[in-house]
């Protein structure tokens, strides 16, 4: 009888926020793994109470990476309540926020966050290990300073219209609190072309924007990378052919479903927005791929379970009619019992499953040829790839890096929309009722539900990317998508498990955004509030 292993691993994480994974290993195969949240989420309770415009200002602190995505939910949840007017030049803003925030942190992410993992003496003995080192260790690779310097470009067009990044608010029910003028739009472009020829064209694609976005298929793909030095060269090109000699599509799938909330609204589409309204009005669309089978996404359709997670324990509900959660005792990654509760993070599931979010999940739904209005993006590279080799860790971290081409292209159309001479704020008229605002944040879908009663919050809820991807499991035991990642892997070296580091970094958990305050791990209160 093979002997199986119980392997602690703790933090996994390289980002802000506690990720630790339990994983049982048998003959060198991962056969089952649990995902903890390690810290208390308290924003629910937080925000309780609270005069409704306070989501404004307390929402975008959840994350020091994403706060301007949780802006983005906040004010458009506030929108849908209040019955808001919004001008074209505020969609146009809000997308252009939102799109430099996700474009900042993809070569921020790739670079300190998962390239470092392919330098590992696991891969020591491929061919092209020694060209990986020189380009991806952290600090001292050619291309690490420069692809984390260049991230940096994108939020300064974000603070040129938001003041400031992170923790701006300049998005509002109603608009934005901003006026930009030519000189403004005249600095965002120049900023846009300094990251385009310092990283984008000269070290990533080793080509113009325009030829890469004339990739449509897998082969197509494969003989991009061939065409000529330069892209073969690129870091692109060296991430694909060490990628797939490393054998980086050949673990890590996960649950294979996927589900976006989508994001970035057609300017002259939801100048008057509702709940129902909006997936129209979308210009990255919001969808489930189950699978097989494309369908468009409900908000209506998500629930959380709190069955494994230290809360106390309340059936499966929407958003709206959740309870302020309600803590338990919880335990340390070593005492804890995972046949029980084991985690601080609450398990989403759509449709009652389990479905990733994130970068792979929108290039997915943007393969739908079908949902789709004539002014959302169509991308069928991403159905083709699927079809070819399927998820894995190669594919989304493919998927991410993708997406810096799309963001730059949409941003630079965004910026030649604006209408100086337009208006950009309507004052709106405060009252009680239900919200719901959604985008795409860099990690994946984020939404927030709001409840608004006598004048202040009743109910706030935030279900954030992390939370779909690194959920324990629900109250059917159907594992979390990072879980269901982990099983079947192999770990060559227990001592050093790099392929679980891979795979949890392959989702980019951000554990800041799912759990918050306090770790019992010491048993040290480190802070005491009054709510």
């Amino acid at each position: 009888m093979a002997l199986v292993k119980e392997l602690n691993i703790s933090p996994v994480g390289r980002v802000e926020g506690d990720l630790d994974v339990r994983v049982y290993i048998e003959n060198g195969v991962v056969t089952r793994a649990y995902t903890q949240a390690a810290m208390f989420r308290g924003f629910e309770r937080i925000m309780a109470g609270k005069d409704p415009q306070a989501g404004l200002i307390v929402t975008p602190r959840i994350c020091g990476i994403c706060g301007g995505s949780h802006l983005y939910c906040a004010s458009s949840a506030l929108d849908t309540v209040w019955k808001t007017t919004l001008p074209p030049n505020a969609l146009l803003l809000r997308g252009i926020g939102q799109a430099a925030e996700t474009l900042q942190s993809i070569p921020r992410w790739f670079y300190a966050i998962f390239a470092p993992d392919m330098v590992n003496k696991k891969f020591a003995n491929f061919p092209l290990y020694p060209e990986v080192v020189k380009r991806f260790s952290s600090y001292v690779g050619t291309s690490f300073q420069k692809g984390v310097t260049a991230s940096g470009r994108p939020v300064e067009i974000y603070a040129l219209f938001g003041g400031q990044w992170p923790h701006s608010s300049y998005m509002v029910p109603g608009g934005v609190m901003c006026a930009p003028t030519l000189k403004d739009v005249t600095r965002a472009t120049a900023i846009q072309n300094q990251f385009k020829n310092d990283w984008l064209e000269t070290v990533w694609l080793g080509c113009s924007v325009a030829r890469y976005r004339e990739v449509k298929t897998w082969d197509q793909l494969l003989a991009w990378v061939d065409e000529n030095e330069s892209q073969k060269n690129s870091d692109l090109g060296l991430f694909i052919r060490a990628g797939m000699q490393f054998g980086l599509h050949k673990f890590g799938q996960g649950v294979g479903r996927f589900i976006t909330t989508g994001s970035y609204l057609q300017k002259d589409l939801y100048n008057h927005p509702t709940i129902e309204g909006r997936t129209k009005a979308l210009i990255s669309r919001a969808g489930f791929y189950d699978g097989k089978n494309y369908s468009v996404f409900d908000q209506a359709l998500v629930k959380e379970h709190v069955e494994h997670a230290w809360y106390e324990t309340v059936p499966a509900l929407h958003p709206w009619d959740e309870p302020l959660p309600t803590p338990v005792q919880s335990q340390s990654l070593q005492k804890s019992d995972v046949n029980g509760k084991y985690s601080w993070s609450k398990a989403p599931r759509y449709l009652d499953m389990a479905a990733e979010a994130g970068p792979l999940a929108r290039v997915v739904i943007a393969a739908d040829p079908n949902h789709r209005e004539p002014h959302q993006i169509y991308d069928p590279l991403f159905g083709d790839i699927m079809q070819q080799i399927g998820p894995s860790v190669f594919t989304r971290v493919l998927a991410r890096m993708h997406e810096a081409s799309t963001l730059y292209h949409y941003m630079t159309e965004w910026l030649s929309q604006l209408d100086l001479n337009g208006e950009f704020y309507i004052k709106p008229e405060e009252r009680d009722g239900k919200g719901f605002g959604a985008t795409e944040a860099a990690r994946g879908a984020l939404a927030h539900w709001i409840e608004i009663e006598n004048g202040v919050i009743k109910n706030y809820q935030v279900v954030a990317p992390t939370t779909w991807n690194v959920g324990p499991q629900d109250d059917r035991g159907q594992a979390g998508p990072i879980e269901a990642a982990l099983q079947g892997i192999e770990v060559e070296d227990e001592s050093d498990p790099v392929e679980v580091a891979m795979v949890a970094r392959s989702f980019d958990s951000c554990l800041v955004c799912t759990v918050h305050a306090h770790d019992a791990r010491s048993g040290v209160q480190l802070a005491k509030f009054k709510l």
